[in-house]
């Protein structure tokens, strides 16, 4: 018999699941979400580079980034500068509530979704005091956003108003 042979079959228990590093860190996902989540950043944490939206968050905060600056400057049509920066808007808000649905996820729900076979997931304070500032923050960008948009809107409206009443 050759020596090759001769080496100890390994037994493997098919219900045991296999030795890989493949959870994913709520606290590392909260945090993502938090700081660069308008980036995609935590879509391409969970599930790669593939994630299409991931790369629709980050297709939508270069848009509004465009859309903030052309309306700025003034260039441009005004509409499609409004719908771009609306779009980036959205991305950045999306991105904090996201924080604050993920943190505010159960460990047990977590730990079945993104985090099978890893240690089992014990969210501490810094996973919610992540998720009070996401709320902090993206309450008030919503409020912001509102309040900018209706006020445009209203000054536009006394705008045309005007233009209508000097005819």
């Amino acid at each position: 018999m050759p020596a090759a042979s001769q080496a100890p079959a390994v037994a493997r228990d098919p219900a045991s699941p296999p030795k890989t590093r493949g959870g994913k860190s709520k606290l590392i996902t909260v945090a993502l979400a938090f700081l660069l989540g308008s980036l995609g950043a935590h879509r391409f944490y969970l599930k790669g580079l593939r994630d299409v939206f991931g790369w629709v968050h980050l297709l939508a905060t270069a848009a509004g980034a465009i859309g903030v600056a052309s309306l700025i400057v003034g260039a441009g049509s005004p509409a499609l500068n409004w719908v771009f920066a609306v779009a980036g808007g959205v991305s950045v808000i999306s991105a904090f509530l996201t924080a604050i649905v993920f943190g505010l996820r159960p460990d047990d729900k977590w730990d079945a979704r993104y985090n099978t076979y890893g240690t089992p997931t014990r969210s501490g304070w810094p996973v919610v005091i992540l998720v009070i500032f996401s709320l902090m923050i993206g309450t008030g960008l919503l409020m912001a956003g509102l309040a900018i948009s209706f006020q445009t809107f209203f000054e536009s409206q006394v705008e045309a108003a005007k233009a209508l009443s000097q005819e």
